[in-house]
């Protein structure tokens, strides 16, 4: 038998080179990676983490109610109203509370002041509209009451699932489903030479719809925090998970490294942050109201809300702006391969 006197020394010399050994300076290996390498990825986390912070905080800082709808009842307090509180309020005169209280049960407006009694005034909200959206209003009725020496009872006519006390289901279903449509979107982005595109096109339906029903069956009939019909809650939040993942795949095709940090910023940062959940859509900014029904997280939590506790009376506008934003990056990935070759063609 032959003992091999070969030292350690003599062995760390004989190894070959390893890639990292290859890139050091100075003759060991290639140049120093460009300032770009450095610069992109430490931009782009800056920018998220500033936007997720600023909308989160920033939104929550200094709420203040804009045209939220109220229907008032009597002859002269829809004027009254109107008049002492302004653009605040959006004053919808009702012939009466009942008729009042349908509007407010359909989600026409958040809340119902009735001052048919001399001195008195009955104020019925909607919990279900928000703690935010339910608070202002109640400070802005306490305030004119205060200035007119009435008095004011309160009472929640809509009220929160007893699971769902601070009414944030909505908003932590739409975050977590869009979030499962982000990884999705991402991971099928990778699978591009793997899979023909009509497989990938039935792999992001069919994940979509398993993640719609999984967040239903988990917020609904598991945790009882939505009291929605747990088919159309199924077919809301696969639609929601369709849009964010189609999207995501979308923009990561043709925005190229900056595709998922730009999905990041719109749909689970900027989307979420706006959908009327944490703060009530009257109480938000003019530009994140305007943004609030059309991105889908808000589309979502409006869906949610409608299916739980107003039986779906405003669902159409929801589903619709989810199933366009769905089909529509469905549709224009479909067409990129066709463009591209056509760019070709011509170059």
């Amino acid at each position: 038998m032959t003992i091999s006197t070969e030292t350690a020394a003599g062995r760390e010399q004989t190894r070959p080179v390893t890639s990292e050994q290859a890139l050091e300076p100075g003759g060991r290996g290639a140049r120093r990676p460009p300032v770009k390498l450095w610069l992109q990825p430490t931009l782009i986390s800056l920018v998220v983490v500033a936007a997720f912070i600023a909308c989160y905080v920033g939104l929550q800082r200094d709420p203040q109610p804009h045209q939220v709808p109220i229907a008032v009842t009597g002859p002269s307090l829809p004027g009254e109203i109107q008049r002492a509180l302004g653009d605040t309020v959006e004053v919808h005169p009702a012939q009466d509370a009942a008729t009042a209280r349908q509007a407010l049960q359909r989600h026409d407006v958040v809340a119902v002041l009735d001052g048919t009694a001399p001195g008195h005034l009955k104020l019925e909200t909607a919990g279900a509209a928000g703690a935010s959206t339910t608070s202002a209003v109640s400070q802005l009725v306490d305030a004119y009451a205060r200035g007119a020496g009435a008095h004011v009872t309160t009472t929640d006519v809509v009220p929160l699932a007893k699971h769902d006390a601070r009414g944030l289901a909505g908003f932590y279903v739409a975050f977590g489903v869009s979030l499962a449509g982000f990884v999705l979107g991402s991971n099928v982005l990778g699978l591009a030479g793997a899979m023909r595109l009509r497989h990938r096109y039935f792999l992001l339906i069919g994940a979509s719809v398993a993640i719609g029903a999984v967040g239903a069956i988990v917020v609904g009939p598991v945790l009882g925090a939505a009291p929605a019909p747990l088919i159309p809650l199924v077919f809301v939040l696969a639609l929601l998970a369709a849009a964010t993942a189609f999207t995501t795949k979308l923009l990561g095709a043709v925005l190229g490294p900056i595709g998922l940090p730009v999905t990041t910023l719109l749909l689970l940062t900027v989307g979420n942050a706006t959908s009327g959940a944490v703060i009530g859509a009257d109480l938000l900014p003019a530009g994140a109201r305007a943004v609030s029904a059309l991105l889908p997280p808000g589309a979502a939590v409006r869906g949610i809300a409608d299916l739980s506790y107003y039986d779906g009376s405003h669902l159409a506008g929801p589903v619709i702006t989810l199933a366009l934003w769905a089909v529509v990056a469905a549709t224009l990935l479909s067409l990129r391969p066709l463009l591209m070759r056509r760019r070709a063609a011509v170059v």
